[in-house]
């Protein structure tokens, strides 16, 4: 078995008193893809902040077997600033700060690796393009380019289709199934349907951690984690799941 790039044993967070995680255990692997759900107020968040070092634990412990530099991040596209006077290539390349501006030869290598990012994530035509100037979907492949240029060995989104169209949606994951052959992956989603098909297992995050060793998983099973969400099943028309029910 490998050893796990992230353990959090017995983890709990709060906020001025107030308990959000509570004896939160969780193994992330070198080639886990894990889809992580849950209600509004759930602790979501609050789990991503404390895996990427932005908040301390009240209790448990955080074992980290890879430094911060090799974690890459993708918030959600409201929390950046889509105004902001920079250019696509700018955007991506602010993922490699370390060392940016120690000689030309150096700086051109970064170019390279733009130029490689860019064609990867689908928008090697916008180099110079403003960002506030993209649609939804470029600026989400963007922000995507710039979590993994430094080829981090975990990515950890944060619902990233947020503000995208479907078929965006769709050439999303499935990218990122190709990026999981490199890294492992930590997927915040409010609707697992979507997700299920391309994700290695479930965390159901309400308060407590419940984790699944599956892609698939029942309204049943998110009752009895405490996952007060909507089962949605996607199709050429996606459709709710009902409960059978009698007339």
């Amino acid at each position: 078995m490998k050893e796990p790039l992230l353990t959090l044993k017995g983890v709990s967070a709060s906020y001025s008193g107030k308990n959000v995680l509570r004896e939160v255990d969780l193994d992330i692997a070198p080639d886990d893809f894990t889809g992580v759900i849950g209600p509004n107020g759930g602790g979501k968040t609050t789990l991503l902040k404390l895996i990427l070092g932005l908040l301390k634990p009240a209790s448990g412990t955080i074992k980290r077997n890879i430094p911060m530099n090799e974690i890459g991040y993708l918030p959600q596209v409201n929390q950046f600033d889509d105004q902001f006077p920079i250019t696509v290539s700018n955007v991506v390349m602010s993922g490699l700060a370390e060392g940016l501006g120690q000689g030309v030869k150096r700086k051109r290598g970064f170019q390279q690796r733009v130029s490689e990012v860019l064609e990867s994530v689908g928008v090697s035509g916008l180099h110079n393009r403003p960002i506030g100037e993209l649609s939804g979907g470029e600026l989400q492949r963007t922000m995507l380019g710039r979590a993994i240029i430094s080829s981090p060995r975990l990515l950890i989104l944060d619902e990233p289709n947020t503000y995208v169209d479907n078929r965006f949606e769709q050439e999303l994951y499935k990218l990122l199934v190709e990026l999981n052959k490199k890294m492992a992956i930590l997927l915040v989603s409010h609707d697992v349907g979507m997700i299920s098909p391309y994700i290695k297992s479930i965390a159901c995050v309400n308060g407590n951690l419940h984790f699944h060793n599956s892609n698939q998983i029942t309204n049943e099973q998110l009752r009895v984690y405490n996952c007060p969400i909507e089962l949605v099943a996607h199709g050429p028309v996606p459709h709710r799941v009902m409960e059978d029910h009698k007339h």
